[in-house]
């Protein structure tokens, strides 16, 4: 299986796992060190990434495809 098929196999999943106002969250990360976590809002159907920089505040985006979502997180765990 692909890593960009992995990710987006784990974000359904978390689609799948959300459940009311709370949202579901999923972390990734490369040798132990956190690169970002993926939270899916239901009651909107987004995506929030929230990309974690070395001395530096996360940067927070939102995504209402999978797809891109899956893209962007491909590119983060390859840096």
């Amino acid at each position: 299986m692909s890593q960009l098929t992995g990710i987006i196999s784990r974000l359904q999943s978390l689609q799948e796992t959300a459940v009311g106002n709370e949202p579901s969250q999923r972390f990734f990360e490369v040798e132990g060190e956190k690169r970002c976590s993926v939270k899916y809002f239901e009651k909107n159907e987004m995506f929030e990434l929230e990309v974690f920089e070395k001395g530096g505040k996360p940067q927070t985006y939102q995504f209402d495809n999978i797809d891109i979502i899956a893209i962007e997180i491909f590119d983060l765990l390859q840096a």
